[in-house]
C-alpha cells in the first residue's frame, strides 16, 4: 500500500517559519508530481504548491514569495518551507502525490499548522 506521511506541523507565531515534510513509501510507480494542499475549517481545500517530475513548481498567489516547495527524489520526500507566516495560513496541510496514471493520486492524513500569537 502506498502511504504518505506528513510531519513538522505545529504552533508558530505570526512572522515565524516552519517546514513540513512528506515522505512517500510503499509500491510507488513513476511519480508525476507532488504537492501540498491546505484546508481551513469551513473553507475549500486549495493547492498551495506543487512540483512536477521535471522540477517545475507552481504556487498559490497567496503564498508566493513566502513558501518554497522542494523535493528529495532519492527519499521520495517533498518539503514545504513556510516563511513569514500569517494567521491566514492556519490550516491542515495535506501532501498529495500524482503518478503517471491519469486520475490516480494519493493523499496523506494531514498535519496541522497553527499560526497564532
Amino acid at each position: 500500500q502506498v502511504q504518505l506521511v506528513e510531519s513538522g506541523g505545529g504552533l508558530v507565531q505570526p512572522g515565524g517559519s516552519l517546514r513540513v515534510s512528506c515522505a512517500a513509501s510503499g509500491s510507488i510507480f513513476r511519480i508525476y508530481a507532488m504537492g501540498w494542499y491546505r484546508q481551513a475549517p469551513g473553507k475549500q481545500r486549495e493547492l498551495v504548491a506543487g512540483i512536477t517530475s521535471d522540477g517545475t513548481t507552481n504556487y498559490a498567489d497567496s503564498v508566493k514569495g513566502r513558501f518554497t516547495i522542494s523535493r528529495d527524489t532519492a527519499k521520495n520526500t517533498v518539503y514545504l518551507q513556510m516563511n513569514s507566516l500569517k494567521t491566514e495560513d492556519t490550516a491542515v496541510y495535506y501532501c498529495n502525490m500524482l503518478i503517471n496514471t491519469p486520475g490516480v493520486d494519493y493523499w496523506g492524513k494531514g498535519t496541522l499548522v497553527t499560526v497564532s500569537s
